[in-house]
């Protein structure tokens, strides 16, 4: 029996939730780059203060994937990189997990932990950082059950944890498939994911197809996708009834609700449900379209610039969060939307790294805030499965 767990909650914290309506393909293989080059030209991040830029003029059929902008990575990034990997290791603990408080021992933020040292090429094995990931592994191996849940005893949002815990497994998997193991718990995991989805097409917080929402339908999205692209069998009408739920949270605005039938526009969940088209494999689309220009209206990063404005509201609720989906809808949409955006996201977050090394996230603790940080400014190094179209 599939034990549901009480959604109080990393659900809470990254939900995007409802209370929140007021408020203003190919993987690369083998842990090596896609196609596109890495770019290590010594330009300096900063300058003056960034504001969206006019809408993308230019006609975009393919993402940044094999077009890499002018000087994605500088010396400052691979700097800060660095420093949040330091980071990361100090606060992993001898079971392979990370997380503070409430979140502690949490199978979701360990699983963003290892995928952001996986984003440099760090597999078991192979990297300077290949304990990190091997420890990691165990620990999400530990917790894998016989129902195909990832959940560990700490957790708490049981749809978020297993959404990542899959992501992270398709990636292992997708850059190294000798581990039967891994094999084994993904396609358990796939199962129940599969077996989860409403009659709506999305998912919730338990593993029940119950009621949906598009917060956590994106985390499933993109577990499946990647297990797709590691070879396991994903049946096509479960992601055929998730790119219907997800156009049908889509506002006349271009932004998405929460859940369907009701709610107002937040750029998080915007940006939640451009990538979720984009993993379910919609590449040319007006709902793509429209939430793109939705972002670009509301969510774009104002850089570093000394004394400037936080961009989108550094310390808002579901900053990284929202940021994570939005440099990846970015990054596939390609073209001028990804030249604009990232120099702009990637100075914001360098400017904003704490002295030790770490990213703040009042909500669900700094090693979440520091993992996704550190997944978005190694979009460009271009080593993740999930990433290629």
């Amino acid at each position: 029996m599939i034990v549901v767990l009480q959604s109080i909650t990393l659900a809470a914290a990254l939900a995007v939730g409802q209370t929140q309506d007021a408020a203003p393909a190919n993987p690369a293989g083998g842990g090596q780059p896609g196609n596109a080059p890495r770019e290590r030209t010594p330009v300096q991040p900063g300058g003056a203060t960034m504001t969206a830029p006019p809408p993308p003029q230019e006609a975009e059929s393919s993402g940044a994937e094999n077009a890499p902008a002018d000087a994605e990575i500088t010396p400052a990034l691979e700097e800060a990189v660095r420093r949040g990997f330091e980071y990361l290791r100090r606060q992993q603990k001898p079971d392979g997990s990370f997380g503070e408080g409430r979140y502690g021992e949490h199978i979701g933020v360990s699983s963003l932990c290892g995928i952001a040292y996986m984003a440099d090429g760090n597999v078991p094995g192979r990297g300077d950082f290949a304990d990190c990931v091997q420890k990691t592994l165990d620990f999400v191996l530990a917790h894998a059950s016989e129902t195909g849940l990832l959940v560990s005893d700490e957790t708490h949002g049981p749809m978020y944890g297993p959404g990542f815990a899959t992501l992270f497994l398709g990636e292992i998997y997708g850059m190294n498939n000798q581990d039967d193991r891994v094999r084994d718990a993904l396609v358990r995991a796939v199962q129940l994911i599969v077996a989860s989805q409403n009659d709506e097409g999305g998912w919730r917080y338990n593993p029940v197809p119950a009621d949906a929402d598009v917060s956590v339908t994106i985390c499933q999205i993109m577990g499946l996708r990647s297990a797709r692209n590691a070879g396991i069998k994903v049946p096509k009408s479960t992601i055929d009834d998730a790119v219907k739920y997800v156009r049908e949270c889509q506002n006349p605005d271009g932004g998405f609700r929460y859940m369907r039938d009701s709610g107002g526009s937040l750029w998080p969940r915007t940006a939640a449900g451009v990538a979720s088209l984009y993993y379910a494999g919609v590449y040319e689309d007006e709902s793509i379209a429209r939430g793109l220009e939705y972002l670009r209206k509301n969510a774009f990063p104002r850089g570093g610039a000394p004394g400037g404005p936080m961009g989108a509201g550094f310390m808002q609720p579901h900053y990284f969060y929202g940021h994570y989906y939005a440099v990846q809808a970015m990054y596939l949409a390609g073209g001028e939307h990804w030249r604009t955006w990232w120099p702009a996201i990637r100075d914001e977050l360098i400017a904003r790294q704490n002295p030790d090394g770490s990213w703040s996230d009042a909500q669900s603790g700094n090693a979440y805030g520091t993992a996704m940080a550190l997944i978005v400014l190694q979009m460009p190094k271009r080593y993740l499965p999930i990433f290629q179209r």
